[in-house]
């Protein structure tokens, strides 16, 4: 590689060690920032251009969402570039933006809820009902991300204190979630079973698959589908389809709500919630909610 790009590529490594700091992953953005870096190598070029950066993208494919996932990712990184070097371009908002339409999220009114639960637990395999019910229940009562749940692990339930320790969250540090009694009690029901059912299992996730593992993402995202046909939820538009994460959207706007029909002082409280999984309290019915931003 020529020496100006592995000087920017330095840059990269700097850019990319301070936004993970701050939780973000970039997955994706580092592939497409690297192959630019190569494209800029290629052509000795040591700064960061508007030009460059329009040239490459319409150069390159991305997939379905070409050619915005690549501006933005080498956006984001000619801002941290500007700042130490206004030699360095930033390439205007308006260029090859993404063309992406965001879904709605599908809130779930507690009828939907307990006919999903009661859906998965008719799903045929040892400990599969138990656990997807339990999964289903727990998200609907923390707002917890399913990367979260799925992470948690048996030493992360504090029964004394009525807390969750949530160690992988998008800040990469770890938070404390307060259960109520009832979902501790399902909580510790659901262990009991599973480690009757998976004796001398190896893994400590609270969450176990069939044989005994931590349950993957991509497969709760498809065995989801299972109670949400079976319960009859069908999507209400092209863009509001009913899907695991609508379960964090809907505790989130349930709470809100709540807190507005008692009368509190929302902005006092907003992200110091009550304890979660106080049964009996009226929740606004299920309906597409389009968030603002």
């Amino acid at each position: 590689m020529n020496p100006p790009a592995r000087t920017l590529a330095g840059c990269l490594d700097d850019y990319l060690t301070l936004r993970r700091a701050l939780g973000c992953k970039l997955i994706r953005a580092e592939r497409y920032l690297r192959q630019f870096l190569d494209y800029l190598g290629e052509r000795e070029r040591d700064t960061l251009t508007t030009e460059a950066a329009a040239d490459w993208v319409s150069r390159s494919r991305h997939g379905s969402a070409a050619p915005g996932l690549g501006m933005e990712a080498v956006r984001g990184f000619a801002v941290f570039l500007h700042a130490h070097d206004p030699a360095h371009e930033v390439p205007p908002p308006g260029l090859f933006p993404r063309r992406r339409a965001r879904a709605v999220p599908y809130l779930f009114s507690p009828a939907d809820i307990a006919a999903l639960q009661a859906a998965a637990g008719q799903l045929r395999g040892p400990l599969r009902a138990e656990t997807y019910a339990v999964l289903i229940g727990l998200l609907a009562v923390t707002g917890l991300r399913i990367g979260e749940a799925l992470a948690l692990d048996d030493g992360d339930i504090d029964d004394g204190e009525g807390m969750l320790i949530v160690r992988q969250d998008k800040a990469q540090s770890f938070r404390l979630v307060p259960l109520h009694p009832t979902a501790l009690a399902a909580l510790a029901g659901y262990r009991h079973r599973r480690d009757q059912v998976l004796p001398g299992r190896a893994a400590t996730a609270v969450l176990a698959s069939r044989t005994g593992d931590r349950l993957t993402y991509n497969a709760v995202h498809k065995t989801f589908t299972r109670p949400v046909s079976a319960a009859g939820l069908g999507p209400r538009t092209g863009r509001c389809r009913p899907t695991i994460h609508g379960l964090r959207h809907s505790f989130a706007v349930n709470m809100l709500a709540g807190w507005y029909r008692d009368g509190a002082d929302v902005p006092a409280r907003h992200g110091c919630p009550p304890s979660w999984g106080i049964p009996g309290r009226p929740r606004p019915t299920g309906m597409c909610h389009r968030p603002r931003n």
